[in-house]
């Protein structure tokens, strides 16, 4: 008997059946996962976030699998031809391949030639021919002619007009036989994704157009083998119909021929169904049947099959890359509550200037021509200088696009010019500014704003609190993905959406200053109740309490147990408010003030009363250990910011285009994007370098996240610059030979591979286009100077 749902979802999380089942049920209930990880951990035995999301994906396919499971057990048993074994073995298929195999044979098809043949009356000498190749194949088939007929449904059949239609018939009706044999299809499955190659070739005529595919043009890969990114740019290129792509065996030269000799997978089908060649009459014809079977059905059909099934295996490990660095891109540090001067760099249109206060309020803008062709440089100077006087200027934050080194420059000399104020100026990546400029978020949320000052907004915003202003874009806009226009965007888009929840909910918001797009990223609230929130918070003025939460208009029971927890109260009546301690717990909190003899305010904060603390002694039936130790460890620290502390990096002065590298520099460069083949650092020259996987340490290094994450601050040594084709090759390894990584065939793949990738010279960052291989990587948001 197959095993319960339950059952397999903790063999495949390491978690037992119970811990599985109370995860199951809270999900169910509406529960969020950032909510049962925080808040159930009794009832989940402290499953984690990945292991709550792993579950949730797997729970989502093994329902939709025994959904399948039930359609096709009663299709079956209304064509009435369900057996015993055969319900056993629907049944006990583990994943939807295996159920389609045995599906096949009893699914509603169009007409085929098979089943004329077998109207026909010709599977007896199929039957014949497969049991006794002793027979003479052309002496059986004259026993089988008949003129054409009507059948009994209406059909015309145009009968059995000679010997050879006969055999033809009858080789038809063992193809579908042979095809349609669960057990042999998964044998042929597993051989094939053994021993199958992918293999590409230009299509004839189209080198020139297909230049950027020049390493494909006649390439080959194991399908077990070949990496996602490659896997991703080879259907990209059959897509844009540059190269052909097939899937080959490996004991064959080119693409499967009828010239084939002793094909290993033509030999299981014969093994399979007693074919031989022993030069019996109807051999010849069996093993022809044999050929035609794999040739024409089941090697198309696996084909299809495993070439998708690799796609989609490649499109998995491009989202989970895409994931992993827009979680480290949310998470990175923020430089907190400073009144930020945002310069959206521009050259004929200008640079956009935004000032906002320390809780992000726009309280200045204007538009400065320092660079071609007004060279407006003393002015925008004096601009600038007023804008900072005026408002205290504590930091300006750049964005990183066209003629973002020069507007740094134009920073630098305004803080030589007013040391007093003691300013700093930074590069952050503009990535998706101008999506959100244009968004009807930013209408409404800056409708006095021109759609270009918008830009310079979000700049200066992203730097104080880069998660709460990258919320307000569609994660896919912000460009740290791996051919995120090749994927399936629905799964692309769930997969980013489950990373801004967790993000979110793990840092927290405060309820009394966020906006309606960070609040619908917190657990249990949809954009309709966020709205709500903040109309509230308009009317009526700051929230006291989180109790006060309760008066917004469609915030249930429901939804406050979801999202009370991760709401703060900064300032407010109740300092548990502006904790992680959820209100639910507040009454035990009580219980541990009056045992211990203390008020709130005498607790909180005193980490040597509260480690003394024996959590046990507090457990009850609704609270046990795990969730005591977390408020313990919270009223030791509230409201602790998860995220790392502000640092910054500086790039090297005089380096600021490609042709100021020489190999052998060594650098400090933020990295921008990690991908499975390596990581790409920005050092400050508008195009990001790449640091092979097999450059990134001494060690060797499988998985590039487990050295590297994006926003990270990294020394590099320049080992290749080539000028002419943007191409940046770096090492981690400061003790490797300028040109001894970088000059790798694997290296050079995969920046040819990435074109496009970081900043072209002299030009906004690429907006990850369609017919380029590999998206847009943005610059990380902790991309700093000090």
């Amino acid at each position: 008997m197959l095993p319960s749902i339950e059952q397999r979802l903790a063999a495949e999380i390491a978690a037992k059946p119970a811990q599985i089942a109370a995860a199951i049920a809270l999900l169910d209930e509406g529960a969020t996962v950032p909510f049962i990880s925080r808040y159930r951990k009794e009832a989940t035995g402290g499953l984690d976030d990945t292991q709550l999301r792993l579950l949730e994906e797997r729970l989502r396919y093994l329902r939709e699998l025994e959904e399948r499971r039930a359609a096709i057990i009663a299709s079956i048993t209304e064509q009435g031809k369900m057996t015993p074994e055969l319900l056993k073995a629907v049944s006990l298929a583990t994943d939807k391949t295996h159920l389609e195999d045995l599906y096949l044979p009893y699914k509603p098809k169009r007409r085929t030639k098979a089943q004329i043949a077998l109207e026909a009356g010709l599977e007896p000498l199929a039957d014949a021919l497969l049991a006794n190749p002793l027979l003479n194949p052309e002496e059986e088939a004259a026993k089988y002619l008949r003129e054409p007929f009507t059948s009994a449904a209406g059909d015309n059949n145009p009968g059995v007009a000679d010997a050879k239609a006969a055999l033809d018939g009858a080789r038809q009706i063992l193809m579908e036989r042979f095809a349609e044999d669960a057990g042999l299809l998964q044998s042929l499955r597993e051989y094939v994704q053994e021993h199958g190659v992918v293999q590409s070739k230009v299509i004839e005529g189209k080198n020139d157009a297909a230049e950027k595919y020049a390493d494909y043009f006649d390439y080959s890969e194991s399908i077990n083998t070949i990496p996602s990114h490659r896997a991703l740019a080879v259907f990209r290129g059959r897509r844009e119909e540059m190269l052909d792509v097939q899937l080959r065996l490996d004991s064959e030269e080119e693409k499967p021929t009828w010239a084939s000799p002793h094909n290993p997978c033509e030999m299981r089908i014969a093994s399979r169904f007693g074919i031989k060649n022993m030069d019996r009459p109807a051999d010849r014809w069996l093993n022809d049947s044999v050929r035609w079977t794999w040739r024409v059905k089941m090697f198309m059909h696996l084909e299809t099959e495993l070439m998708g099934a690799l796609r989609s295996k490649a499109e998995t490990e491009a989202i989970n890359v895409f994931a992993r660095n827009l979680k480290a891109l949310l998470l990175a540090a923020p430089a907190g509550p400073r009144v930020t001067m945002g310069l959206d760099p521009g050259i004929r249109t200008g640079v956009k200037v935004a000032v906002v206060d320390e809780t992000g309020k726009v309280v200045d803008t204007a538009t400065i021509y320092p660079h071609q062709p007004r060279n407006d440089w003393d002015g925008s100077l004096h601009t600038l200088s007023q804008l900072a006087e005026k408002h205290r200027v504590s930091v300006i934050s750049i964005g990183n696009g066209t003629a973002s080194r020069e507007t740094d420059k134009l920073a630098r000399d305004l803080i030589k010019l007013r040391p007093e104020l003691n300013m700093t100026s930074i590069v952050v990546s503009e990535a998706g500014a101008s999506v959100y400029s244009a968004s009807e978020f930013a209408s409404r949320e800056l409708p006095e704003l021109d759609v270009s000052l918008r830009g310079a907004v979000s700049i200066a915003r992203r730097l104080q609190d880069p998660l709460a202003e990258l919320v307000k874009i569609d994660p896919k806009s912000i460009g740290v993905g791996q051919y995120q226009h090749d994927v399936s965007q629905v799964q692309l888009a769930r997969s980013l959406d489950a990373v801004v929840e967790d993000c979110v909910n793990a840092v927290g918001v405060d309820v009394n200053t966020a906006s309606v797009p960070l609040l619908a990223r917190v657990s249990g609230l949809t954009s309709s109740v966020a709205q709500a929130i903040v109309n509230h918070r308009d009317l009526k003025g700051r929230f006291g309490t989180r109790a006060e939460l309760r008066e917004v208009p469609r915030l249930g029971d429901k939804t406050f147990e979801q999202a009370a927890g991760f709401l703060r109260i900064m300032g407010g009546n109740d300092p548990l408010d502006a904790s992680a301690v959820h209100p639910e717990s507040y009454p035990l909190v009580q219980t541990i003030l009056e045992d211990i003899k203390q008020d709130i305010k005498g607790v909180i904060g005193n980490g040597g009363l509260l480690k003394s603390l024996n959590p046990s002694k507090y457990a009850n039936e609704q609270f046990g250990v795990p969730t005591i130790t977390d408020i313990l460890k919270e009223l030791e620290k509230p409201g602790r910011d998860p995220r790392p502390e502000f640092t910054t990096a500086s790039f090297r002065e005089g380096v600021e285009e490609l042709k100021d590298l020489e190999p052998g520099m060594i650098l400090e460069g933020v990295v921008t994007n990690v991908a499975a083949f390596g990581a790409f650092v920005d050092i400050g020259v508008h195009q990001d370098g790449l640091v092979h996987i097999s450059a990134l340490a001494d060690k060797f290094v499988k998985d590039p996240h487990s050295v590297v994450k994006a926003g990270q601050i990294v020394k590099v040594k320049v080992l290749e610059v080539d000028v002419k084709r943007k191409r940046v090759s770096l090492t981690m390894r400061l003790t490797d030979a300028a040109g001894q990584a970088g000059g790798k065939p694997e290296a050079q793949r995969e920046q040819r591979d990435n074109r496009g990738q970081g900043k072209p010279a002299g030009g906004k960052p690429n907006r990850a286009p369609a017919n380029e291989p590999v998206s847009a990587m943005a610059a990380a948001f902790a991309k700093l100077k000090g």
